[in-house]
């Protein structure tokens, strides 16, 4: 069960570049980071890769939690990111 988003204190998210690629991060503050990968200072991969668009962002209850969830997404595969994205939506 995950956290209510007031009550998160950190996140997980998953972006879409503009060449279709995947890129997963965490954060504290996801408009902060996101301002930060659009203006081409968060991460050398986004940078060459912009724009990106947001596709999903999980709320955390800490930043532990949200680097070991960022880690278990990054071991998925295309597909697994995915539908896990589009299963947020739901």
């Amino acid at each position: 069960m995950q956290p209510k988003p007031e009550l998160a204190s950190a996140w997980v998210y998953i972006l879409r570049c503009a060449d279709g690629s995947l890129y997963t991060g965490w954060t504290v503050d996801v408009d902060r980071r996101l301002a930060a990968h659009a203006a081409g200072t968060a991460s050398r991969y986004t940078r060459a890769r912009l724009p990106v668009e947001l596709l999903v962002a999980f709320p955390m209850s800490d930043a532990s939690s949200a680097r070991r969830e960022e880690a278990r997404i990054k071991q998925l595969r295309r597909p697994a990111k995915l539908a896990l994205a589009a299963g947020a939506g739901a």
